[in-house]
């Protein structure tokens, strides 16, 4: 099933669902070819908004940990695709190790942890799991709510000289990582030799800067649109950085100000030229972080000078307790996408290149222009009830195999984009 879309502002968006559909064909030889020149990383999930008049990416996450969320109908597709990942890597690898993160009382991640596993058992692989959690000094088994165990060992180096990082009797060819590494680099994981760590350490968001990703979004929208003929500002939302902020002593609000009366202006032109009789709005937010933190929704450069306090606690932390000093300020995609009575955005799941579900979050506290990665979300898994990889011509630009293919898609391009922004994270040798 497609969500229902609480508006009639659907022109623009069938247009551009139709111009994929139509140029299927181009989309993906376009794709296959950007493939043989970029490596994407092992995996990743896209927030998408779909505003009835643009879709868009939101955010990308280079360690998602919703797995347990998508559909089972589409666990051979993750396999597959997983498959594809580790032999471009490690064709001849039997173990890997998954490090997660140390949310031992998160019920839900710790399912997300064990489909991965089972997921990558599924290609071939023994794979244990390391906890970087002091605490773990030796196995410990925990209970999952479906029943399902999973068992958490120390992660020790090894060799005379350390130079591998394992568990006691396992040497894993390759290292996978469903940690953001907020906190910084862990020691243990440091300066390890002839193991590929994925994704690599740099990938976390100690160095990530999503203004850094958005940037590589910009060049890889504006080239899919010249191939397509289509306007770029369909797909891409517009953002400005502020990197001195300091919400507690009220420094950077003049940049802050000045990007949002800067971007608003910008949206008000598109709005105008394509008819969008709505109000537009920026997201402003961390540069750098997850899990929902550090965000508000601004519709007047006003709003942001003079912060009180709680709006300014709010704004100056992140994930791990880490300071906010750097901010993104991006375009406003408003979701008209409903679930279950509740504002709803959906999320792309990849594996390697490969779409391999998806599913939508849910919020019936959150309106369609706020952040809805907050208290009160909740999951719909089996929403994506058809792949995102076959639309079928037959079928109008809005039924669901069409509107997923468009999802997955941007997606794609999006994990494109991830792509190249690792390529130049990465240490030059």
């Amino acid at each position: 099933m497609v969500p229902h879309l609480a508006t009639a502002l659907t022109g623009p968006l069938l247009e551009l669902e139709k111009t994929l559909l139509d140029r299927a064909t181009d989309v993906e030889r376009w794709l296959r070819t950007q493939w043989q020149e970029h490596t994407p990383p092992f995996y990743a999930s896209v927030d998408l908004r779909n505003a009835g008049f643009k879709l868009a990416p939101v955010d990308t996450n280079l360690f998602p940990g919703g797995f347990n969320n998508l559909n089972p109908v589409f666990l051979p597709l993750c396999v597959q695709a997983a498959m594809s990942g580790i032999e471009k890597l490690c064709p001849d690898a039997r173990d890997l190790l998954l490090i997660p993160e140390n949310h031992t009382r998160n019920q839900f991640y710790l399912m997300n942890v064990a489909r991965l596993a089972t997921i990558l058992h599924a290609t071939g692989l023994n794979v244990r799991i390391g906890s970087l959690l002091p605490e773990i000094t030796e196995p410990t088994t925990l209970t999952l709510p479906d029943g399902h165990t999973l068992t958490l060992e120390p992660l020790k180096r090894l060799g005379a000289e350390g130079r591998r990082l394992g568990l006691d009797d396992f040497d894993p060819c390759a290292i996978l990582l469903n940690n953001d590494l907020s906190a910084g680099e862990p020691a243990i994981l440091q300066n390890l030799h002839e193991q590929h760590v994925l994704p690599p350490l740099y990938a976390g968001w100690h160095r990530r800067r999503k203004s850094e990703h958005f940037s590589a979004y910009r060049e890889v929208a504006g080239s899919f649109a010249a191939e397509l003929g289509i306007d770029p500002w369909l797909i891409d939302p517009a953002f400005g950085v502020c990197g001195k902020i300091n919400f507690h002593e009220r420094t950077g609000e003049e940049c802050l100000a000045g990007n949002v009366d800067y971007l608003l202006t910008k949206i008000r032109k598109k709005y105008k030229e394509y008819g969008i009789d709505s109000e537009p709005f920026v997201i402003v937010k961390a540069d750098a972080g997850t899990y929902g933190m550090g965000i508000m929704t601004v519709k007047d450069a006003s709003e942001v000078t003079g912060l009180n306090r709680k709006q300014r606690n709010k704004m100056s932390v992140v994930k791990e307790g880490l300071q906010v000093t750097e901010v993104i300020i991006q375009e406003g995609v408003p979701t008209m996408e409903r679930v279950d009575d509740g504002t709803a955005e959906p999320v792309v799941y990849m594996i390697d290149r490969f779409v391999v579900g998806g599913f939508y979050r849910v919020n019936t506290a959150r309106g369609i222009d706020e952040n809805l990665n907050a208290p009160g979300m909740t999951f719909k898994p089996l929403d994506f009830e058809t792949g995102c990889s076959l639309p079928d011509a037959h079928l109008d630009p809005d039924a669901a195999p069409n509107r997923f293919y468009a999802y997955g898609v941007v997606a794609r391009l999006a994990l494109l984009a991830a792509s190249l922004e690792l390529e130049r994270a990465a240490p030059k040798e």
